[in-house]
């Protein structure tokens, strides 16, 4: 749904609630449909004005983007899914309260739908995953090719020869893109640059740096890699995977104003060897929450979490 919903959209989203259900026992049980945790609502003074409750509510998720997107996106997309308003026909001035809600309906409509293709693509990932993962379980060839590239890894994990390994963790990579079909290209130079590889995935091409250092990566080696993205052509994104991860200040620096890459780090790529989700399916899950909350740094762990 973007970065985050307009102040416009929220005060409509907020409206919406109120106008549709105007019993607090129905709001409550839409609301426990709809949110991943319905735990959340017993924060809320159920006793209080509907109003301040459905206002304290969308408060705190919006408070809360980077925990509370999904929700907010399905509230909104199961809001502007209601088209029959019968059920409030028999209140009091019943034929009021229906245009009422199907107004603020309406407006919430104008104002989000437009972001609406971002919980179909979220089902599609989804779904994309759960079959995904039936698919891995049936192939054996498959499965025998990522342990073997899972024990290479473990090998490098123990290795006296950090830029050997370096190199090692390049082409083990390799290995692992054209695993599953991303079209790989091997470490290149483009007028001096040193690019690690390539790939493409739906369309998109993708540059990838890898590194196994120590430290964490920094704000400038993220920014070298940065640069290198912004001088190819517009549909080109970039991985970057720095197996023990990266610095907090590096991540806040590129994670606004239109960011051009997604980071991986050693649990993400562990997350992929042990089979909890497959390499393509992790890939869209980091692109379309980057392109949600502007957050370029999101592990398996923290998918993981946030369901």
């Amino acid at each position: 749904m973007g970065k985050q919903l307009s102040p416009a959209a929220i005060m409509a989203l907020k409206e919406a609630l109120c106008s549709v259900y105007w019993y607090k026992s129905d709001l409550r049980s839409f609301l426990q449909l709809c949110l991943s945790n319905p735990s959340l609502l017993t924060k809320f003074d159920w006793q209080n004005y509907k109003r301040q409750i459905v206002s304290d509510l969308i408060d705190h998720l919006v408070g809360n983007p980077d925990r509370y997107i999904g929700d907010l996106t399905k509230l909104c997309y199961e809001l502007c899914k209601i088209t029959d308003f019968n059920h409030l026909k028999q209140l009091d001035d019943g034929n009021s309260k229906v245009e009422r809600a199907r107004a603020a309906v309406l407006q919430l409509r104008q104002l989000v739908e437009p972001h609406q293709d971002v919980k179909r693509e979220q089902d599609e990932i989804e779904k994309r995953q759960e079959v995904a993962a039936k698919r891995l379980r049936e192939n054996v060839a498959v499965r025998q090719k990522l342990e073997e590239i899972k024990m290479k890894y473990l090998s490098l994990i123990s290795s006296t020869n950090p830029q050997g390994r370096g190199f090692e963790l390049e082409k083990m990579m390799y290995d692992l893109f054209e695993l599953f079909d991303l079209d790989p290209k091997a470490s290149f130079k483009n007028l001096g640059e040193q690019v690690d590889g390539a790939f493409a995935l739906e369309g998109t091409d993708y540059l990838f740096e890898a590194k196994w250092q120590k430290e964490l990566i920094n704000k400038a080696d993220l920014a070298a890699f940065s640069d290198k993205v912004k001088t190819k052509l517009e549909n080109t994104l970039g991985v970057f995977l720095s197996i023990n991860g990266f610095s907090t200040d590096g991540v806040t620096a590129h994670q606004a104003g239109g960011a051009s890459i997604i980071l991986m780090d050693g649990g993400d790529l562990m997350a992929v060897f042990e089979e909890r989700i497959d390499f393509v399916s992790l890939l869209l899950r980091k692109k379309r929450y980057a392109a949600q909350t502007g957050n370029i740094y999101l592990t398996y762990f923290q998918m993981v979490n946030a369901k």
